[in-house]
Parts: structure tokens; sequence; C-alpha cells
């Protein structure tokens, strides 16, 4: 058992830094990579890629980083962890093979998989069953939008991918993996933990959720001493240097941009939380409450303390579904008066729309530069605002309506208040509305598979 690994953070989001993770390889020892690419909304954009190209369905831009990376990591045995294989993991695979071939290193190091996240294909029969995939917030059965469903992954947890890893895997790639399983993988198979060692995989847990964000927890994002946070140009991404006890420090490369501290690291920990007692995984249920931070050095924060339970016999399933149809229009209004012109502006237009009958599900208006960000909180604006942009934004069931709407933006220019100053992004387009359906489902539903092979 080794005294230390190091795990550092290469992607915090499907479109994050293409040379991230190029500057985690290259700019000093790893153990490990990890790369997160995905969202909720992620997998139902993927789910549309599929359908029109069965080669598609993964993040694309695994592949060239992976023809960048791939020499070092089998040169100096970085294991990577990556979530890229969206709803085609095989697909991904493949295409790492391809890079492999193409590098002279086919046979030279090995690619899990790790699939069975995805349930679409078995939604009638698991709904025949009486497994009714209730949304979490609202109660309402999977059954009343089954006709509108786009995508249905269960979130598996790190345990899949540390059997790959126990198979000698150099390259990981899932599906809807866990963001923190991500991180806790290399933990438990380096570590040799137990499925019942709970304080040890909540300490692991907590170290992906500190991550799996990527410069987030560096000094990205960073609401504490914003405007000296050194060098965001050429910021660094976090590093987990872990030990079998699970105590960890989390850290950066030298000489990279941002910073490591005690208040970065807890602006992180606060992102996604719901119950600080229980934070809930397919791995254990981790208690935030119990986490203790110090000073370690410079860009040096050592974490420790953490307990954990339990985990809960239940996966968490993310579904996505239509939803009906958007479009959002924009007009910038200038001084003076702007704030009031776009009132009317928008009175105007609402006049207008009722006048042709068009009926929406919502009709939403914000006023950016006086109160779209914090709303009510915001209070009575300055009358003497330079410049006030008019945004709207409807929803609806019926497509018509919506694009009718769209012609309903630009006419105000010349029928409306004075002072339009720019027609934002011309006119508008309409968009098919992508809900969120979160659901639970029993473990006892869903079968991991993993399968290694040489690349």
């Amino acid at each position: 058992m080794r005294e230390k690994i190091r795990i550092a953070s290469g992607q915090g989001f499907w479109g994050d830094q293409l040379d991230a993770p190029v500057r985690q390889v290259e700019g000093g020892s790893i153990d490990y990579l990890m790369l997160d690419y995905l969202a909720e909304v992620t997998m139902s954009i993927m789910q549309k890629q599929r359908a029109r190209d069965p080669r598609a369905g993964y993040a694309r831009d695994f592949v060239p980083l992976m023809a960048q990376i791939l020499p070092q990591c089998v040169e100096r045995n970085i294991r990577v962890t990556a979530n890229a294989g969206g709803v085609n993991v095989e697909g991904c695979a493949e295409a790492v093979r391809e890079v492999a071939r193409e590098l002279g290193l086919a046979g030279k190091f090995r690619i899990g998989i790790v699939t069975g996240d995805d349930i679409l294909p078995r939604i009638d029969e698991l709904l025949e069953r009486g497994v009714e995939l209730r949304n979490m917030d609202t109660n309402e059965p999977l059954s009343t939008v089954r006709d509108q469903i786009q995508s249905a992954n269960a979130y598996l947890g790190a345990w899949p991918m540390v059997e790959a890893l126990n198979q000698g895997a150099q390259i990981v790639i899932t599906g809807r993996a866990t963001d923190t399983g991500l991180t806790l993988a290399p933990m438990i198979h380096e570590f040799g933990w137990s499925q019942t060692d709970w304080n040890l995989l909540a300490a692991g847990t907590i170290a992906g959720h500190i991550i799996e964000c990527g410069a987030q927890c560096s000094g990205g994002n960073c609401q504490y001493d914003w405007r000296n946070v050194p060098d965001l140009a050429g910021v660094g991404f976090p590093i987990v240097e872990a030990s079998p006890n699970g105590t960890f420090v989390v850290t950066k490369h030298e000489g990279t941009g941002g910073w490591v501290n005690v208040p970065s690291v807890k602006e992180q920990l606060l992102y996604e939380m719901g119950d600080p007692h229980e934070y809930i995984t397919p791995d254990c249920v981790a208690d935030f409450t119990t986490i203790h931070l110090e000073d370690a050095g410079v860009n040096r924060v050592r974490v420790f303390g953490i307990e954990g339970k339990p985990a809960t016999e239940f996966l968490k399933v993310s579904i996505s579904y239509t939803a009906g149809y958007k479009a959002v229009g924009t007009l910038v209004y200038s001084w003076p008066d702007a704030l009031d012109k776009a009132r009317a502006a928008d009175k105007i237009l609402r006049e207008r729309l009722e006048r042709l009958g068009l009926r929406f599900d919502q009709i939403l208006t914000e006023f950016v530069g006086a109160n779209a960000t914090h709303g009510p909180l915001a209070g009575e604006p300055s009358s003497d605002l330079a410049e006030v942009q008019l945004r709207v934004g409807v929803r609806g069931q019926d497509k018509k309506a919506i694009e009718r709407f769209t012609k309903e933006i630009a006419p105000l220019i010349l029928t409306g208040p004075p002072g339009v100053t720019g027609f934002a992004g011309g006119r508008p387009k309409v968009e098919e509305i992508v809900a969120y359906w979160p659901a639970l489902i029993p473990k006892t539903e869903i079968e991991p598979r993993v399968e290694v092979t040489e690349a």
C-alpha cells in the first residue's frame, strides 16, 4: 500500500478549459487524472447526438485530449478516470483505442469501461413492474411524462470503477457515474478500503466533492478576496494528496495561478450541498459537519476528521424529458430614463401578445442592470441607470405561439420607447425545453457491467 497518492482534477464540466488536463499531466507529479464531463442536461444532449449518429453520444473533447496526454500517461503510469462515455461508453472507448493505434501504443495499456447506468431501454419494463420512478420534488409518477422522456441514467458509484482499476485498467471510462466517485475510486483501489469503511469512504467522497468542479476550489469563481486572486489567466487546477487514513491535502502544481486556501475550499464545500449532515451518494452518506480544515502551507489545505454513515438502498436517477418550447428576446435601452423605457416596452409587448391571442405557460421579464440578478432583493433601482437590457422569455406547449413571439421583439425598436441601442442576438430562436426529473431506484434494479481489455 502506498503512503500517498496524488489525484489531479482536469475537467469540471464538458466545456471546461481544454488544456487544463494537459497542464495537470505536464506540470508535475500525479498518479491519477480525474475528468468530470457530465451534468444533468448533458445526458439528453448526448442522447440526441447518438439518435442522429450511432457513433456519437460521448464527450468528443476527450478523444483529442487523450491523443495529447496518452504517451505521458503510459510512460509515467498515470491512470485516468473519466465519465466521458456519456450514453455511448463503448464508442468512446473505441475512439481511444483508435488514438492508441495511431500513436503506436496499442497493446501497451488496458482500458476499462463501466456501463449499466442507462435505463432508458428499460423504462416500460420498470413501470410495468411497479417501479414508479416518482419525481423527488413533486412525487408525480414518471408515467405522466412517459412519451416525453429523452434520457434516463442511474448514478453509479465508485465500486465499478474500483473493479476496473483492480483488473489493471489504466484508462477507466464510465457513463453517468457520480462526480465524487471519480476521485473516491482510486483511493479505494490504492488503500484497500472496504465497502463498510464509512468514515474513509466519506473522506474520499468529500475529496472528490472538493475537486469535482476543477478550478472552482483553486481560485476560480471565488468570492473571497476575488480581486487579489493571482494570475487567474493561468489558474492551476486542484490536486488531492490522499493518505490511507482518510486525511488529505488539497493543493495545486507549483508555478500555476489561482490559490488554494481555507476560504476557497470552504466555498466549494458549500456547492450543491443540501442537508450538511447527510450528503448522500451511492457509496456512503458523508457528514459535512465533521469536516476540519487547516492551513498546511502555501496553497495547501489539510482536510481531516470526516465521518460517514452507511449508504442507502437506492440510487438516484437523472431523467430528462421534453417540456414544450421557449424563446428569449432582448433589447438594450439607453439613458436617460433607461429603466422606465424598458418597463414601458415590456408593457407594450405584453399588450400586443394579448391582442394577438397568444397564450403561454409563462412570460418572464428581467431588467438586466436593475434587478435580473437579485430580483426583489435589489430594492428599487436608481432611475439614473446608464443602460438597461430588457430580457423577455416565454415558454409553452404551442410552438407556433412561441414562433410568433419571436417576431414581436424587433418591431419595438421603431414602434416603442426611444433609445434602443442594440438588438442583441437578432431574432430570438425557438428552443425545445429539456426538463429534469430526479427519481430514486432500488440498487437491486441496477447491474453495473465492467469490461477491461487491452487498448
